[in-house]
């Protein structure tokens, strides 16, 4: 006899808990996608464990059959742990499964870990579900080994979409780019992580270079849903053995917080002007738990820090020397806080302590609340760099007025 999914805490659920979520999830698919940004009722968030307890770190892929989590991302609002274990536990080979929620507001962050019994069955799970469309709703399963580094076959080629209706969702998008061109590997809907709606533009990545061009030009003004789309260049991300090690920025002198195994924290160089916070968090995220992400008012530099040393490795030899905005960023070690008394004047920073403990106020947690001009340019723990961001005439991200 089939058991019910356990209950986001791990236990198994009882026949009412089990009723109330079936009765919370039609409600729910019976509302419009833009008003699907707030949880159902009774909905209880919990506190993020860190990714390595569900492997995002703690393992290395390749390392043989002991690993057995897989990463699920572009999840929307209201999936929660019940509504992933309601998918997977008809498998019988899912043992949990994880939502990585905001520590400060609650929120989901649009990604999670499932943990199977084996190796093998992650595997089959990977192959099964992958790129097929999730129950209940029109988002694409985007699955894949937790704690992986992402590396790619090739280069991902990536063209911006904007002036999007509010009504286009990811495979609305990758449709309408895939009927014309055979090389689209997906497309993705920035979404707004408190309020569930569309932020008007989105990005769809390509295999091949040439088509990728050809887009820019062929597809702006075409229609997709009912509105015409504006397309341009977006960053691209180039295959790992094409980076630069890590090293090759490094402090001559050495850095202190690069020896320290206590260290999470991530300096971020070469910043392209348009490069906000949200999309830092967004191209990190998919490394695993983040703390803390600052961009100092006026720099060209910011700071990423994670909950975990191995998760920070893994984004530090990954992501250093790739295309965000246009420009190649370069990533060394941030000072630990163990050599707070070696760091420089943090004036220099943007002053007002912004350089490594951040501001402990005015500044939001790595939450996707909106701020003013909505610059936001999150692209959901999508597995990859490739979705970068795109500088406008005015620098940043125009909102899509609705």
């Amino acid at each position: 006899m089939q058991q019910p999914p356990p209950s986001s805490n791990g236990a198994a659920a009882g026949p009412g808990d089990q009723q109330a979520y079936h009765h919370h999830q039609q409600s729910w698919m019976m509302q419009p996608h833009h008003q699907q940004g707030q949880p159902p009722a009774g909905w209880n968030p919990q506190s993020a464990p860190s990714p390595a307890q569900y492997g995002g770190g703690s393992q290395t892929p390749g390392s043989g059959d002991e690993i057995r989590s897989l990463w699920i991302g572009d999840l929307l609002p209201w999936m929660d742990e019940t509504y992933l274990m309601s998918i997977f536990s008809l498998t019988g080979e899912v043992q949990h499964a994880k939502v990585i929620r905001n520590k400060q507001s609650g929120y989901t962050e649009g990604y999670g870990f499932i943990e199977c019994v084996s190796h093998a069955a992650a595997e089959r799970l990977l192959q099964t579900y992958n790129g097929t469309q999730m129950p209940n709703s029109e988002q694409i399963f985007k699955l894949n080994w937790a704690g992986e580094r992402r590396q790619s076959e090739g280069p991902e080629h990536t063209v911006f979409v904007g002036d999007l209706a509010p009504d286009v969702t990811d495979y609305v998008l990758t449709e309408t780019f895939k009927a014309v061109y055979s090389s689209v590997k997906g497309g993705k809907v920035v979404i707004d992580r408190t309020t569930g709606r569309s932020k008007g533009y989105g990005f769809v990545r390509f295999g091949d270079e040439s088509e990728q061009i050809r887009a820019m030009t062929e597809m702006n003004g075409q229609y997709c849903s009912s509105r015409p789309m504006r397309t341009g260049p977006a960053a691209n991300k180039k295959p790992l053995t094409m980076q630069p090690q890590t090293g090759a920025y490094q402090n001559p002198q050495g850095n202190p917080g690069e020896s320290d195994p206590a260290n999470t924290t991530i300096f971020v160089g070469a910043l392209d002007e348009s490069v906000t916070e949200d999309v830092l968090k967004s191209v990190f995220g998919q490394f695993g738990e983040l703390v803390h992400v600052k961009i100092p008012a006026g720099k060209r530099c910011g700071f990423v820090q994670f909950a975990n040393r191995a998760c920070a490795e893994q984004a530090l030899n990954s992501l250093n020397g790739t295309q965000l905005g246009g420009q190649s960023i370069r990533l060394s070690w941030g000072r630990s806080t163990n050599n707070k008394q070696t760091q420089p004047d943090q004036a220099q920073y943007g002053g007002g302590g912004g350089y490594y403990g951040y501001p402990p106020q005015g500044y939001e947690g790595y939450g996707y609340a909106p701020p003013p001009q909505d610059p936001n340019a999150y692209y959901g723990g999508y597995p990859g760099a490739g979705y970068g961001n795109y500088q406008q005439p005015g620098g940043g991200y125009q909102q899509q007025q609705q």
